[in-house]
């Protein structure tokens, strides 16, 4: 499995970011930055470069300086916006940040390193409360239908998918529009007719005279209410899965949760055997879908919370999930109480792992379904700064989801954090002890002014399938903290009792 980690750029970094970008420009004479003006952008402006690393090799970065847009004007080129190579145009009370360089190695296209590298940027933008973000876009194949059509007409083509632009295709699908068509703004680039585009992308959190954010403060969580069907393959479950997260991604979301057991479809292929036998079998695909969501991860570029599955281990069967983060690391949670009917139909025993996880986006805990219902579990995740918290969950009656429900609201009260529950809807008639379900997912918030006086952001329609796709606000957590009307987590009496782990089953 490759890693992939998203980070500033260091002058360390030199030789392997020149090889990328001979690779990436075999078309130029000289493909690359020189080291002395590699460090010049480091020096002025260290937060704006941005490499992306793939099984730690440099495979792609993007170059970036701050500009009073003003002085410039839309009739520039790359050498006057630039300063002639030397940044001297880079101001830290500039408007604008204006894009310089962005590429990837060829060895490593298809894993979306680009779109990494563009969201980091559009972040960078909006923490730096910079109106916009402004480049000069290439048109590499205006070339060939030149005699055919002018600028103006291939870039209305390309933008309504009529023509493929390999540049400029990617800029658009990553929400810049073209503002103006320069003429001489790169003069060697032969490919584009030396025609380029104005790029911008608008922050619309932008306030004039505001302070920068210090942090990633509104978290965008995609949800999963799936369907339960018979599906005729490994591969088309695998299928239905990448359908979700890439629908999810498309929303620019942050994390993705799957329910409990949804791989149970795949047990009908073993109907035939005792309860316990089959959901052995089961356990053989676990490992499988562990590495499918971790491509996902990587390639979507989310977090994936993958529900849970289970898992066969020194002779038990036990009740696991992953987190895999979008950089390619991975860690399993388990579920650690175990429902009656889980005992007597599959045999399955409780783990003794809990943890708190850390993300690019806060602090997150999750537990399994019946989990929940134990306050103790979602305190010991609260001591330990968790803000969201996960629920995978499959109930089979409406009482049952209930029962998960109004625990989940509940530890999202105590705890003050947001909670996300998701769970699996329909029927499986050939599958033994998983013939119906019942769900409507949903993401719970702590009950005071900031928030919606229910304490649901949102939730599904019960028993469809559907996605849900909702925005917390860090933020409002740590006001609460402070400043709510009750201040769960401050009041807590440790003086008279406490909550803690026994003889190091911590981790």
């Amino acid at each position: 499995m490759q890693k992939i980690e998203l980070r500033n750029l260091l002058l360390s970094d030199y030789l392997e970011l020149k090889e990328s970008m001979i690779q990436a420009y075999k078309q130029w004479a000289e493909p690359y930055w020189r080291e002395d003006q590699i460090e010049t952008l480091l020096i002025k402006f260290p937060e704006g470069q941005l490499c992306v690393l793939v099984d730690d090799k440099v495979a792609g970065a993007a170059l970036s300086i701050i500009v009073d847009y003003e002085k410039h004007g839309d009739e520039h080129t790359y050498i006057s916006i630039t300063g002639n190579y030397t940044f001297s145009t880079h101001t830290d009370d500039g408007d604008v940040l204006y894009g310089i360089d962005v590429f990837i190695n060829p060895e490593f296209r298809g894993l979306r390193l680009g779109r990494r590298l563009y969201d980091a940027r559009k972040e960078l933008c909006e923490r730096l409360n910079l109106r916009a973000m402004i480049a000069g876009g290439r048109i590499p194949g205006y070339k060939k239908l030149a005699e055919k059509m002018d600028p103006k007409e291939y870039i209305f083509k390309v933008k309504h998918k009529e023509i493929y632009d390999p540049v400029l295709t990617f800029q658009l699908s990553n929400d810049f529009h073209v503002t103006k068509i320069l003429k001489g703004y790169l003069p060697d680039d032969q490919d584009s007719m030396e025609f380029a585009t104005l790029l911008e992308w608008n922050n619309i959190y932008y306030t004039k005279n505001k302070a920068p954010l210090s942090s990633k403060e509104v978290v965008r969580l995609g949800l999963v209410q799936w369907q339960m069907r018979l599906f005729d393959s490994f591969d088309s479950l695998c299928e239905q899965i990448e359908f979700f997260v890439d629908a999810v991604s498309d929303y620019k979301s942050d994390f993705i949760l799957f329910p409990e057991h949804f791989n149970a479809p795949l047990m009908a292929a073993f109907n035939h055997l005792p309860e316990v036998e089959a959901m052995r079998q089961l356990a053989g695909y676990t490992e499988l879908l562990h590495q499918k969501f971790q491509e996902y991860a990587v390639a979507y570029n989310i977090n994936i919370i993958t529900g849970s599955m289970p898992l066969l281990r020194n002779g038990q069967m036990l009740n696991v999930g992953y987190f895999c983060r979008r950089n390619g690391s991975s860690e399993m949670y388990e579920k650690l109480h175990i429902t009656p009917s889980e005992v007597s139909a599959w045999g399955m025993v409780g783990g003794d792992v809990l943890r708190c996880y850390e993300s690019d986006a806060g602090r997150i805990g999750i537990l399994i379904c019946y989990d929940v219902e134990f306050p103790e579990l979602g305190r010991l995740l609260a001591q330990e700064g968790m803000e969201i918290l996960f629920v995978p969950f499959l109930t089979d009656t409406q009482s049952g989801y209930t029962r998960v429900r109004h625990c989940a609201q509940a530890r999202a009260i105590e705890n003050e954090c947001y909670v996300a529950i998701a769970g699996c809807v329909g029927n499986l008639p050939k599958v033994h002890n998983m013939d119906i379900q019942y769900a409507q997912s949903a993401v719970f918030t702590p009950s005071d002014f900031s928030f919606p006086i229910t304490g649901v952001v949102a939730e599904a329609t019960p028993n469809t399938e559907m996605t849900l796709i909702v925005d917390v606000d860090l933020s409002l957590l740590k006001k609460l903290h402070t400043f709510g009307s009750v201040r769960n987590l401050k009041d807590i009496r440790n003086d008279l009792y406490e909550v803690k782990w026994k003889n190091g089953h911590r981790n």
